[in-house]
């Protein structure tokens, strides 16, 4: 006869004719069991509705049931997209979420994040980039054996510990397009240089024009840095030249705003006098106008998958994400 109340873990192992240890190894996956033992004990736990104490499971695992979310990004949206993308894998299970913002230029970064990995004794945490990028953290997460997985727009690691994009390939395709379009004057703001991210999609913005016989002048080329005002600083240099651009790619959605914005304090219309391309479509992009031409950043999907490979086998999980151009309202061909 079971006790009162919520059943127990004494009442799974009094009914399954086992030991407490021996339960507390069924919940926790333990492959120390025999499948005749542990398909006894799961029965026993089916058949009482048992529903094991997070707190008691944390503490003989060593490990909360808590995934991280670890970055220093300047794209607001960007991050929410992957909280939500990390909501969207953990939805279901018993695993809660946690946002930590580091500051990868201070001095004291690496001893910071090591001091929250072993306080909160996290289960494993999603690296964003551009810290994803730095492999002293990564290694810092395997020495205190916390699971870790990287996003990035390359591929910077085992495929166990990676979800990435192909930022090359989809921006060459954005730059194709607006070849394509006619256009031969193309501006091109960059992200910020410590950005795996700002390489990659310069290197196939690059590439696209290099097939088609062209090349990308320093005068085409302004530093940006994801942010609306490096956008609409970075286009003001560019539309100030002479002859200007009659397009712009811009790294990101949010510096492609901006340059919609350094157009039209010009009297430049776009698309008619100035086609630009972004990257991300966040949701900025559908909400300008004319609504804005750009390539996906499947962000969503892959934190969605980053968040499964920390919690499954990260075999069953894929590792590349492509990214796709979204043609919408700001492309038309070039009026000279």
């Amino acid at each position: 006869m079971r006790s009162s109340g919520q059943p127990t873990i004494n009442d799974v192992a009094r009914l399954a004719g086992v030991s407490k240890k021996t339960v507390s190894r069924v919940i926790n996956d333990s492959p120390l069991l025999h499948a005749e033992t542990r398909r006894r004990v799961e029965t026993v736990i089916r058949e009482l509705g048992y529903v094991p104490n997070p707190q008691a499971r944390a503490l003989a695992l060593r490990r909360n049931f808590l995934i991280g979310l670890v970055h220093d990004n300047p794209n607001a949206q960007t991050v929410m997209n992957v909280q939500q993308g990390m909501l969207d894998g953990l939805r279901g299970t018993e695993f809660e979420l946690v946002v930590r913002p580091i500051d990868r230029a201070a001095p004291a970064m690496l001893d910071d994040l090591r001091h929250v990995l072993e306080r909160q004794r996290l289960f494993g945490v999603l690296l964003m980039p551009p810290i994803s990028e730095d492999d002293a953290i990564a290694r810092l997460c395997e020495a205190l054996g916390c699971r870790y997985v990287r996003m990035g727009s390359a591929l910077l690691d085992t495929p166990a510990r990676m979800v990435a994009s192909n930022d090359r390939v989809a921006v060459a395709e954005a730059a194709a397009h607006l070849l394509a379009s006619g256009h031969r004057r193309i501006g091109f703001i960059g992200g910020p240089a410590g950005f795996r991210s700002a390489h990659e999609r310069r290197a196939g913005f690059e590439a696209a024009l290099a097939a088609a016989g062209l090349a990308l002048g320093e005068a085409q080329v302004a530093a940006g840095d994801y942010s609306f005002a490096g956008g609409q600083a970075a286009a003001a240099r560019l539309l100030d030249a002479d002859p200007r651009p009659t397009a712009i790619f811009a790294c990101n959605d949010e510096m492609a705003a901006g340059a919609l914005h350094a157009a039209r304090a010009r009297g430049l219309a776009v698309p008619d006098d100035l086609s630009i391309i972004g990257f991300d479509d966040s949701a900025i992009a559908a909400h300008l106008w004319p609504p804005l031409t750009t390539v996906r950043w499947p962000s969503r999907t892959m934190a969605a998958a980053a968040a499964r490979k920390l919690i499954e086998d990260e075999a069953t999980v894929p590792t590349h994400f492509p990214s796709a151009l979204i043609p919408r309202g700001s492309v038309a061909p070039p009026r000279c």
